[in-house]
């Protein structure tokens, strides 16, 4: 009987070639994405790329049984296969190593556009001194619940959720605390939030290299790190530290993001580099990690920042929007090629 299932099992071979070549990725990685189940053939995607599948359907589709498949998305697990926290499947820190280059408003929107990939997100401010993240998600002011007085309630804005000392601190005061207590906050936010289930939970991480990025390297099971950097030999320079720091500490940094690339005016379609030109290409190739995607200067981002507004979900199709789409489905993919060489995690869920 074995042998006959083994003979009546279909031929794949065409249809595993067809989706490597789409997402391109090795051939016996992608075999593994594919289960038969009696008659049925279906394709489980391990990174969140919803916008993707009507493309990927149209390519199968020319393939003989191709029409067949099912195509459905499941994010693998990421890090540590024994760690805690299992309702979350990735952490993800975004740092820049300098403050002012947009690493903040680069975790909001690349949440967002990994929820319209078909993702659950969520969102750590682990800037305690300076966090803006609730600014940002448009509910600054509000406060979590607790039902126990132990578990913080995350909050939810466009579809994400969240949790900052922003929520616990009024507005207008400051959080005046040393390293170790600034560090202990950081895991009492995430250890004691009740954090629904999660494909990512972006960890949006204070400028620097100091106690709450060794806290976080050493004590949270990151899965990878991405590095948000501008053009300017400046912000570079602190881009390297941040990478540095991340390499001593063994925590993957998945790639470079460049912010600020260019403005491009609305008029005539002229491209202005502000900021130097090749910055992030220069960084990338440097410490041999990818450059992930360039984000535009643009006024539409501040705008709706400011007023806590998802561009993303108002204005899908904007340039701004497509850009960060992009490097939101590029890192999701980088960060479970990063994966696959370590112990991985059984989902039984």
């Amino acid at each position: 009987m074995f042998f006959k299932k083994r003979q009546d099992a279909t031929d794949i071979s065409a249809l595993v070639e067809c989706v490597a070549n789409f997402f391109g990725m090795p051939q016996q990685t992608v075999n593994g994405w594919f289960m038969q189940d009696g008659g049925q053939l279906s394709l489980n995607l391990p990174f969140a790329c919803a916008s993707r599948h009507q493309a990927l359907r149209d390519a199968l589709n020319n393939l003989d049984g191709g029409d067949k498949v099912q195509i459905r998305q499941n994010v693998a697990f990421g890090g540590d296969a024994k760690r805690g926290h299992r309702g979350i499947r990735n952490l993800l820190a975004v740092a820049s190593g300098k403050g002012g280059v947009g690493k903040s408003t680069t975790t909001v929107n690349l949440a967002l556009a990994l929820r319209r990939e078909g993702a659950r997100v969520g969102i750590l401010d682990a800037d305690i001194y300076g966090p803006s993240i609730p600014l940002m998600l448009g509910n600054a002011g509000m406060q979590p619940q607790s039902s126990d007085n132990r578990h913080m309630q995350p909050l939810q804005a466009h579809g994400l959720v969240a949790n900052s000392i922003g929520y616990l601190v009024p507005a207008d005061d400051a959080a005046v605390w040393r390293g170790p207590m600034a560090s202990k906050a950081l895991q009492q936010l995430l250890n004691e939030t009740l954090w629904p289930q999660l494909d990512y939970l972006l960890i949006d991480m204070p400028p620097g290299t100091g106690d709450i990025q060794l806290t976080l390297a050493q004590q949270i099971p990151v899965c990878g790190a991405l590095v948000v950097t501008t053009p300017q030999n400046i912000a570079l320079a602190d881009a390297q530290k941040a990478i540095a720091m991340f390499n001593k500490v063994n925590v993957p940094v998945l790639g470079v993001l460049e912010n600020m690339s260019y403005h491009q005016c609305e008029q005539c379609g002229h491209k202005e580099f502000l900021f130097a030109q090749g910055g992030g290409e220069q960084i990338s190739q440097q410490n041999a990690v990818p450059l992930l995607g360039h984000i535009p200067l643009d006024i539409h981002i501040r705008e709706y920042t400011d007023a806590g507004k998802a561009l993303i979900v108002e204005k899908p199709d904007s340039p701004i929007s497509q850009a960060y789409a992009q490097a939101a489905r590029a890192l999701a993919m980088q960060l479970y090629q990063s994966g696959l060489n370590r112990v991985q995690a059984i989902d039984i869920g």
